[in-house]
């Protein structure tokens, strides 16, 4: 949606593609990062994207067993926001969506679920078909772009095959009702042996329990009445809030992935965003990492899309200018991910050096965090 906006907003005519009727689904990813608000400011639509409803963390706060400590502080990052928002990813979806309607480069097709590629007889992607309303219909283009997550069907009708690095968790995906009196700023709780994560939106609480992976049968297995039991354990301020959850229909599975494509394009077609390198949760900066691989891509082939001239070399020029944050940012996912569990099971088990280590260097830890978390690395500017 943002390069879609992007490359029509610069004259480049753009058909957006998507499978659904609406944008109204529980998205992994609802925070949206300071180095994605310096964009939107870029683009001079910040004042009206801060208008949305959404929620303002300059800094977040971790719970480990019942002591609270200090997490990453955007405070001193050099941007405009220095701030998370956390904001419903189906908002910033219709707010793009408004935006690219400004321009009559800009055609949105909902409905429009993606079924085949066409391809010329010399192996160059030249368009897709897709199942809409009006039936199966066929979508010429110059470039299609893959941005269709982790499961996209675009990068397996075209043969590309990722590289799996492997996480030992999953989510277990859930809201509850929020209180006024309940706190807001804690981003995860680290309790009797589990870890969740709250996100504040607003009037409840969009929470992920973390499980090892393939665990979720087992979970189920034990019942609902001990999966609320484990939740009040790592959250005791849910207790009133918990009962809701009656089905297991209002739990979602995440499955975690950290994986990469080898090469991100080819001829006539480019994946960007998960359909090129899936990310964990962890940090939340999946969206973010998405949002800049799609500036990254109108700013390099804005122009050469216009003169109908993308060549293979433009391709890789995008793979090589986003490769290395996405490299060192899955990096650190990997790492953590595996040193999240002891051999009992117990959360991120610190030995008593370790923790001394971590409490001596916490203020430069929550600098590099706040860093590490909400600009990232090589970021990236308008300048198609």
């Amino acid at each position: 949606m943002m390069l879609g906006f992007l490359l029509a907003r610069g004259g480049v005519d753009v058909v957006v593609l998507e499978k659904h009727a609406d944008f109204l689904r529980d998205f992994r990813g609802d925070t949206v990062h300071p180095s994605t608000l310096e964009l939107i400011a870029e683009l001079g639509l910040l004042e009206a994207f801060l208008a949305l409803p959404h929620q303002e963390a300059p800094r977040l706060k971790v719970v480990v067993g019942d002591r609270e400590y200090d997490g990453p502080d955007f405070s001193h990052l050099p941007t405009r926001c220095k701030f998370i928002a956390l904001m419903p990813q189906w908002d910033f979806l219709d707010f793009l969506a408004a935006q690219g309607r400004r321009f009559p480069a800009f055609h949105l097709l909902m409905r429009g679920e993606v079924c085949g590629l066409v391809e010329e007889e010399d192996g160059r992607i030249a368009g897709v078909q897709a199942h809409t309303d009006q039936g199966e219909v066929t979508v010429h283009a110059d470039l299609v772009v893959a941005a269709d997550g982790r499961h996209s069907t675009v990068r397996e009708l075209a043969g590309l095959r990722v590289r799996d690095f492997g996480v030992p968790i999953d989510v277990l995906w859930f809201r509850l009702a929020k209180r006024a009196d309940e706190p807001s700023a804690v981003l995860g709780r680290v309790r009797n042996g589990r870890i969740m994560i709250t996100l504040d939106r607003g009037d409840y609480f969009q929470c992920g329990l973390i499980i090892r992976k393939g665990d979720v049968d087992a979970v189920k297995a034990r019942g609902l009445d001990a999966f609320r039991a484990g939740i009040v354990d790592t959250a005791p301020f849910l207790r009133e809030s918990v009962a809701a959850l009656s089905s297991w229909d209002q739990i979602k599975l995440l499955t975690v992935q950290v994986n990469r494509l080898p090469i991100w394009y080819r001829p006539g077609l480019l994946c960007i965003g998960d359909a090129a390198h899936a990310m964990s949760p962890a940090g939340g900066v999946g969206i973010n990492l998405a949002v800049q691989d799609a500036v990254a891509t109108a700013n390099l082939l804005g122009e050469n899309l216009r003169r109908r001239a993308v060549t293979d070399a433009d391709l890789a020029a995008v793979q090589r200018r986003r490769e290395m944050p996405v490299r060192l940012i899955q990096a650190g996912q990997v790492f953590i991910h595996r040193r999240m569990f002891g051999p009992h099971g117990e959360p991120f088990p610190f030995s008593w050096p370790t923790r001394k280590l971590i409490a001596l260097m916490l203020p430069l830890l929550r600098r590099a965090a706040a860093r590490f978390v909400g600009i990232g690395f090589r970021t990236e500017h308008v300048s198609s």
